[in-house]
């Protein structure tokens, strides 16, 4: 019995859900909104353009910031650097290590030393929610800076500040990941897609779903959602786990999961705590398939991190080696594998806001704050990760033909995109639009999930 989530009931429950998370729609500012004559930013220039890059530099999250901003500045310096008039200018990054994984309020410190020792033009990163609210506050309202966010989902980092007080905010973009909200939709059609196969492949009509989540501020909206939306969407839902993001041992939690009799494990999980649970759920045999948010599971070195144990771990990704969204993505991934010897995850897309910037203070013809703000806001830019285009409160734009993500999974020791695969994103409306990426494979059950719910 097939229960495919028409896009159109996905986009509206979500839309709803920002609603009830935000407390105000998005929206546009009524009329442009012309720079106040006495607080325009002093912009030094003497040539080079210099970009913050903010991350948890001795984490994976920032690490993948820095070389994803990397390579796309040899590749710019080398062709010749951004026109600003007529004249070319070569890019410099300055790294900033935030910490802000293990220290947030430190982070703030951090983004304002270097705010002041190194006046940057413009800055781009930001990971943890947690640090990224306070020092994006600092950027925009103490410093007013431009901040494309590359690591931070949650919607209330532009929503609720974009289309509330725009004077104030409108320094702040987004270009990866997509927000909160948009990562329910994304892993709900991913789990629609698991729910599917057990219904199909195991005869259960109505899978048992437990939602485990890393006890952190970014995925709120997706842990109060879950219980709300599943048994809408013909699943039962069996409880959450919370671990926290650095946890080394989730026994506890999987144990629970196991005997609250879960099919399916919906995880949202993008600290270290995604290499105990793929490796303890392999070799702990958990009988519940894994779908959802494991940004370690992105990595190419999951799959020996856990000792082979996290093959099928099935999470949202950006990039997936086997799928090209755009003509760019297959050579960006090929590039950034040889180069730096990871797949690259969401965070390296500060390959795309290096390239967004250049091609804004392009068509601007200088760095002047407000001129590129207002050649931010027209930017419709193809990348690895599809087309990128900013919505009326700054966010990258979620849909068919824009950005969607992927979904990858683990399959024999090889990390596969499997979704969308033959996706009808409005069945109703749209019959005939189906999205899929070339190279993208079916999904697969893990076989021990198989076995051991066929015995019964």
């Amino acid at each position: 019995m097939s229960k495919k989530i028409p896009f159109f009931v996905v986009v509206a429950i979500a839309s709803l859900f920002i609603l009830s998370m935000t407390g105000c729609p998005a929206a546009a500012p009524d009329e442009e909104v012309a720079p106040p004559e006495e607080e325009v930013p002093a912009i030094e220039f003497d040539g080079e353009i210099k970009i913050a890059v903010t991350g948890p530099m001795t984490n994976i999250q920032g690490e993948m910031m820095w070389w994803g901003a990397s390579m796309a500045v040899e590749e710019i310096n080398a062709a010749g650097g951004v026109a600003v008039g007529e004249e070319a200018h070569s890019i410099r990054l300055i790294q900033v290590d935030t910490d802000e994984i293990m220290d947030p309020l430190g982070a703030v410190s951090a983004v304002e030393a270097v705010i002041v020792s190194e006046d940057p033009h413009f800055l781009i990163g930001g990971f943890r929610t947690e640090a990224v609210m306070p020092y994006t506050e600092l950027v925009a309202v103490d410093h007013q800076k431009i901040f494309l966010i590359c690591g931070a989902a949650t919607n209330e980092l532009l929503h609720g500040r974009v289309d509330v007080d725009y004077e104030t905010w409108k320094y702040l973009f987004r270009v990866t990941p997509i927000k909160s909200t948009d990562l329910v939709r994304v892993t709900f059609l991913m789990l629609n897609d698991v729910g599917e196969a057990v219904r199909e492949e195991l005869g259960i009509d109505t899978p048992k779903v437990a939602v485990l989540a890393e006890a952190l501020e970014w995925n709120e909206a997706l842990v109060q959602i879950a219980p709300q939306l599943l048994p809408t969407l013909g699943f039962e839902y069996v409880g959450t786990f919370r671990p926290s993001a650095t946890a080394t041992d989730v026994t506890t939690e999987l144990r629970g999961i196991e005997e609250s009799g879960a099919h399916i494990i919906y995880t949202i999980l993008s600290g270290p705590v995604g290499i105990p649970f793929g490796k303890q759920w392999g070799e702990l045999e958990i009988p519940a398939a894994p779908v959802g948010i494991n940004v370690e599971a992105q990595k190419s070195g999951y799959y020996a991190a856990t000792g082979g144990f996290g093959d099928y771990d099935f999470t949202m990704n950006t990039f997936a080696q086997n799928a090209a969204i755009t003509e760019k993505t297959l050579p960006f991934v090929a590039k950034f594998l040889e180069k730096y010897g990871e797949l690259p995850n969401y965070n390296a897309d500060t390959y795309s806001a290096v390239y967004i910037l250049k091609e804004a203070v392009e068509r601007a013809g200088t760095v002047d704050t407000y001129a590129v703000i207002e050649e931010l806001k027209k930017t419709d830019f193809t990348g690895a990760a599809g087309r990128i285009v900013f919505d009326a409160v700054h966010d990258v734009t979620w849909a068919p033909g824009y950005v969607t993500a992927v979904g990858t999974q683990w399959q024999g020791g090889e990390l596969l995109g499997v979704w969308p695969y033959d996706w009808r994103p409005d069945p109703q409306n749209a019959p005939d639009l189906v999205v899929t990426y070339e190279g993208i494979v079916p999904y697969q059950l893990p076989p021990h999930v198989i076995e051991q719910w066929r015995r019964q």
